[in-house]
């Protein structure tokens, strides 16, 4: 079952757009092949660090959404780790978003009310 995850990538400032894309590329294509899909991809732009990562002040931050299986995330990361042109990255799991729950915990009071009926007609 994939999960969804959800990874910040700071990049370096001078690989330009072209670059920037071609990075972006190669995750997805990394994430597809592991039988994932890109849910989201927001592109932050270019921003002032608080303070310099590898002597940089400013950076390109890239934020992505997608589902993957949890054993291939470490695989994806590993990559990550061996591409030029990222400073840093946080990968972050994500809850599932479900009506399930919300369900679930209907159900829950719904059984909890009938229970507590019953044992005060007991009474």
């Amino acid at each position: 079952m994939n999960m969804t995850y959800e990874i910040l990538l700071l990049l370096s400032p001078e690989l330009g757009s072209e670059g920037s894309q071609e990075i972006l590329d190669r995750l997805t294509g990394i994430i597809e092949r592991d039988k994932g899909r890109i849910l989201k991809n927001d592109d932050w732009g270019i921003k002032q660090l608080a303070y310099p990562v590898r002597k940089e002040t400013r950076g390109h931050y890239v934020r992505l959404e997608f589902t993957l299986p949890p054993d291939k995330v470490s695989e994806l990361e590993r990559n990550i780790r061996n591409m030029d042109g990222i400073f840093k990255f946080l990968t972050v799991k994500l809850e599932q978003k479900s009506e399930s729950k919300s369900e679930s915990k209907a159900e829950s009071k719904a059984e909890s009310k009938a229970e507590f009926e019953a044992e005060s007609k007991e009474d």
